[in-house]
């Protein structure tokens, strides 16, 4: 049994939320589009050994279409399943019986308690499985919650509790390496952070497959508002130089035409660095091949801008595994959807991915130890949005700022609805508006991630609230 630690805590309470979010304009996933999303809030209250207590926050869009592509299913069902999951989750995380740091407590609930309850909540519903992606999602608020609030309670950055003095086990509880050249024992975390976190960022813009680049693309359906519609306006108003372009991966004539359209208004903006989402509809590499290969010999300028390929392959890793080896050989791959923890993003490694993309809906705590494998093995990291307003963009930028990424973070939330994070904004203008391409997080500060929850004046709505043993 391992040694305590006098900072150990344990969940005492959970009071659980839901803020509906409308976007100004839609947002495409893959082959579905959406105007509107719900993120879960959560405020965990934990307490040590003293008694001593202390609440933390978590937030984070259930983003229904990308953690749960069908065309069985509305969305309907499946944003009422994610919900419903919710539910069960604040219950279990309190029933939990954990005693540790977060990183402790998540990963013990991630990695055994929550696939048995996945299992259970599936055999009692009709129709196809929820799939563990979404169940992540919906267990990431409770996670990040959880990092806060011990934060929080103990005074002090959460990202300064990654190493020895809070964590009772090293890595090598945690991981284990693929080759013999890597070792994790005696490592945390903290031992593959940055030594210098910056507080400003290159910024990634989306290009989504249905954003109009010029004034010529709008439908007359756009909003006439304070903020650009076209992609010239957003990267003349916010400096963009990094911009990630949404492709429909069923449509070779159209993801040529679209990199090379985007790609040649960078050229004339002074924009530099682009990257390709597929989202997860491509089977064969050769798709992607014929295209980076005609980019590469038709229009070579536009080719070398373009940083990574991400996750072009079903997220699905272990039932589709593809061989991406020649992908890779011409452009950095990126796992995203398929790297929910290290034990995917080692596979995925053997397949011929060279890098990953970390988010914070996956939880904290897996984005962690993924974040730890990969570094350890070679692996350069991304971190990608889910179009995180509100709280949920704290997290995630503070994530990317520690983890030592090829390019900034991208961050997206301000394109579909800015007006969401008003007050949040209020606080922080640097995390929510894009100036000059970056994002400036000098005004994160105090304990745990540093919200400066207090300072926010949000009018939240009501919440559930579930106790131990209720």
């Amino acid at each position: 049994m391992k040694a305590r630690k006098l900072t150990d805590i344990r969940v005492q309470s959970v009071d659980l939320m839901y803020l509906p979010v409308t976007m100004r304009m839609p947002l495409k996933f893959g082959p579905e589009s959406v105007d509107s999303v719900t993120c879960v809030r959560v405020a965990v209250t934990v307490e040590d050994e003293q008694g001593t207590a202390a609440t933390g926050w978590g937030e984070t869009p259930l983003s229904v279409t990308w953690a749960w592509p069908s065309t069985e299913m509305s969305y309907q069902q499946r944003f009422d399943a994610m919900q419903q999951f919710c539910g069960w989750l604040a219950q279990a995380w309190v029933d939990n019986d954990a005693i540790g740091h977060p990183l402790e407590i998540g990963h013990a609930f991630i990695d055994q308690r929550l696939p048995e309850m996945l299992q259970t909540f599936n055999a009692h519903r009709d129709g196809p499985p929820m799939p563990h992606l979404a169940a992540l999602i919906a267990a990431s608020a409770f996670d990040i919650a959880t990092h806060d609030a011990f934060g929080v309670l103990h005074d002090v950055d959460v990202y300064a509790t990654y190493n020895s003095r809070y964590l009772s086990d090293d890595l090598s509880h945690y991981l284990k390496p693929d080759d013999d050249s890597v070792s994790f024992t005696g490592k945390f975390p903290s031992d593959f952070l940055v030594d210098e976190v910056p507080t400003e960022m290159p910024v990634w813009h989306l290009v989504g497959g249905l954003d109009p680049l010029e004034e010529d693309d709008k439908t007359g359906n756009e909003p006439e508002d304070e903020y650009p519609v076209t992609l010239r306006q957003w990267i003349i108003r916010d400096g963009l130089k990094c911009l990630k372009i949404k492709l429909r991966g069923n449509d070779p004539t159209w993801d040529y035409q679209r990199i090379v359209d985007v790609g040649e208004m960078s050229l004339e903006l002074g924009a530099d660095t682009l990257s390709a989402d597929f989202n997860c509809t491509v089977t064969d590499p050769q798709y992607v091949n014929s295209i980076l290969d005609r980019l590469s010999s038709q229009r070579p300028e536009i080719f070398e801008m373009i940083l990574y390929v991400e996750q072009p392959f079903p997220y699905d890793l272990e039932k589709n595994q593809i061989d991406v080896h020649s992908v890779s050989q011409r452009k950095p791959l990126f796992l995203d959807e398929s790297a929910h923890d290290w034990k995917f993003v080692s596979l995925g490694r053997k397949l011929g991915w060279t890098g990953v993309a970390l988010k914070t809906c996956k939880t904290q705590s897996g984005a962690l130890l993924s974040l730890c494998w990969a570094k350890a093995h070679g692996m350069p990291l991304m971190v990608q949005d889910l179009t995180n307003p509100m709280l949920a963009q704290i997290p995630h930028v503070r994530l990317a700022a520690h983890a030592g990424t090829i390019m900034g973070v991208e961050s997206n939330g301000m394109q579909f609805y800015p007006a969401a994070s008003a007050p949040e904004e209020q606080i922080h203008p640097g995390i929510y508006r894009r100036r000059h391409g970056k994002l400036d997080l000098s005004t994160i500060a105090g304990p745990g991630f540093g919200y400066r929850i207090g300072e926010i004046h949000r009018e939240l709505p009501d919440s559930v609230t579930y106790r131990r043993g209720s």
